[in-house]
């Protein structure tokens, strides 16, 4: 199949593209807009969480963060895989494929992790809380789109 220098600095610029606004999507699912507090803080500050509900909610944080890393570390590596089969390479190919794909199986690995996150927190609040939880988390998704 031969593909044009045209088509290959496309590809390559969608997948840059695509690599950033994953980066940033998963963000925006734990983190509020900018001068506001995150949602960890709002949770632990705004919810008046029991002392049960804390440990569960620490339990919670403690294995999403680690989980967090290293798919994050993943997308990472995926666009140094990028990186080098852009310099490599004198159209997309192969090996740019390959490192798209990589970014893509991690961010989509994150976005699920961080949605599986988000409802096993949700379990551990009163309806109440839970309803202030996913009013912030609402405004969260959606800052941008008012």
């Amino acid at each position: 199949m031969k593909v044009s220098v045209s088509s290959a600095i496309v590809t390559v610029v969608l997948a840059v593209v695509a690599g950033v606004g994953g980066m940033w999507l998963g963000h925006q699912w734990l983190n509020l807009p900018a001068g506001s507090h995150s949602l960890h803080d709002i949770v632990h500050e705004e919810l008046s969480l029991t002392a049960d509900q804390e440990r569960g909610l620490d339990a919670l944080e403690t294995v999403f963060i680690t989980r967090r890393d290293v798919l994050e570390g993943e997308m990472h590596k995926a666009n140094a895989e990028l990186a080098a089969a852009i310099r490599g390479s004198e159209m997309a190919g192969p090996a740019v494929e390959a490192a798209v794909l990589h970014f893509h199986d991690a961010m989509g690995a994150l976005q699920t992790e961080t949605i599986e996150h988000v409802f096993a927190m949700r379990k551990v609040l009163t309806p109440d809380q839970r309803k202030r939880f996913d009013d912030k988390i609402g405004q969260a998704l959606t800052a941008d789109v008012e």
